[in-house]
């Protein structure tokens, strides 16, 4: 390691300047609301973080925590100061990778893959974000060096075997999260997935540039040596039914099936050739699949599915590619680091921009027409709601138009007797995340509606300790 340098007054000063540190009231808001906090509370607090980092930034850079941040947002979210914490985060780790210990990030890396089965995974995905040149590279290179050291085959000795069995439904990081746990713990568990491999929405929703498929499917084999068998090409509903799994001895299951439904605009022409889903479009690339786009793209919305989608179409050959947001950067939902990230491999983002109406010729999309907005009164969400401008209507000329404005849980797979809300997530008890009916469970994002990996990742461990609790105490 080479002597490190002084660090500058200039980014000492954009960093404590910038948030006002000295504002925060200390409440422990953001260390309720963190759920790497729920996993490794031992290792890791970020009000404490916060403290170092305002006070002793030479010490805080010289520790794992900083690299512990999965940029979630709840922190951000419900700080009654505004405090932008995950931004604060990843200066201190630009600041830290710049004086040569960029290395604490496998000390990371080593904390948490002690107690989640996706540390590589949420490496790359959650906690691998840095701005320097060429610390994405060496951060894969950290990655691939811990994959290497602990080797599928070194999956973690389980107990003695139960003699209950217990269905997962989804491969998602929830799902299987909850399957590794409950293997842990002795228990007969099948996965059952309705794609052709597991892996939920790391392998079909998060591009290859972003999570190499060889880390997700070394982490997936950990898991089966665990003893957990995963069922793939198997539909719930289709192919079997969960009254049927019960039946079939299983004494507990966890619904994990995620969001997989997108939205829909609900405008003129939606329905033209060249008007494709977010989520359709990065199941299709994962899948090896060819997909033809034509030269000019615009993506529409505003979230974090919206800049992977963009940045995967630029890497198919498109020589425009723009997102579309009805708000302004700062409403934007998109981690700003992932947006930054886009922007500066060519993505473009127009904010306060509408779609109107989707044109199209011979029953394919030729054009967009937009609006202008302009933003109002906070709406149910917090942000200022979207007003469309008068008379600010223009045009697009396009090949293809992209939508990412949110997904959804599809119901239709659940049984009668589960309940569900007007957003067709599941409700579940908040504590044991059981549902309506007894014995079976849910989480993830068919309860939450679309959120973060490491926020599955907490569900599903919740889930297999009630599953645990509910199995051991007779099924009552």
């Amino acid at each position: 390691m080479q002597e490190p340098t002084k660090i500058s007054e200039d980014a000492m000063g954009k960093l404590l300047d910038s948030e006002k540190l000295e504002h925060c009231f200390e409440c422990g808001i953001c260390t309720a609301s963190c759920p790497v906090v729920k996993i490794i509370s031992k290792h890791y607090n970020p009000r404490i973080l916060l403290q170092t980092v305002s006070r002793d930034l030479e010490r805080a850079i010289t520790e794992a925590e900083p690299w512990l941040c999965a940029w979630c947002d709840r922190c951000y979210k419900r700080c009654p100061q505004g405090l932008n914490l995950p931004e604060i985060f990843l200066l201190t780790r630009n600041i830290a990778t710049e004086r040569n210990y960029i290395s604490r990030f496998s000390e990371a890396l080593e904390t948490i893959g002690r107690e989640i089965p996706f540390p590589g995974v949420c490496g790359l995905v959650c906690f691998g974000k840095v701005d320097i040149p060429g610390a994405i590279e060496t951060l894969e290179r950290y990655v691939a060096d811990y994959e290497l050291k602990v080797r599928p085959e070194k999956a973690v000795p389980t107990p003695k075997k139960r003699r209950e069995k217990i269905a997962v439904i989804g491969s998602g990081p929830a799902g299987l999260t909850a399957a590794y746990e409950l293997a842990r713990k002795g228990y007969q568990v099948t996965v059952f997935e309705s794609l052709p491999e597991p892996g939920g929405m790391l392998r079909w929703g998060i591009p290859e540039f972003r999570l190499p498929r060889k880390v997700l499917d070394t982490e997936i084999q950990r898991i089966k040596c665990l003893g957990v068998k995963i069922r793939t090409n198997v539909t719930v509903g289709k192919d079997l039914t969960i009254n049927g799994l019960l039946k079939d001895g299983y004494k507990a299951i966890f619904i994990a099936t995620g969001a997989p439904k997108s939205r829909k605009l609900r405008i003129e022409g939606e329905k033209l050739k060249g008007v494709m889903h977010a989520i359709d479009l990065l199941r299709e690339v994962s899948m090896g699949k060819k997909v033809e786009l034509g030269p000019r793209v615009a993506v529409i919305g505003g979230g974090n599915v919206a800049i992977d989608a963009a940045r995967a179409v630029l890497r198919l050959g498109a020589k425009e590619v723009t997102i579309l947001y009805r708000r302004s950067r700062e409403e934007m939902p998109a981690n700003p680091w992932e947006a930054r990230h886009g922007e500066r491999e060519g993505v473009k983002i127009q904010f306060l921009v509408a779609p109107k109406k989707i044109l199209g010729k011979d029953g394919r999309l030729v054009a967009l027409e937009c609006m202008r907005m302009e933003l109002g009164e906070p709406d149910e969400s917090g942000r200022r709601r979207p007003i469309p401008i008068e008379n600010s209507e223009f045009t697009i000329q396009l090949d293809t138009m992209i939508l990412a404005i949110g997904e959804s849980p599809d119901p239709s797979v659940l049984p009668k007797g589960i309940e569900v809300t007007r957003q067709n997530t599941i409700t579940v008890d908040p504590i044991t995340l059981e549902t309506s009916l007894p014995g079976i469970f849910a989480g993830g994002d068919v309860v939450s509606g679309p959120a973060t990996v490491i926020e599955a990742i907490v569900a599903g461990r919740k889930a297999a300790s009630s599953i645990d609790d509910y199995v051991r105490g007779g099924g009552s």
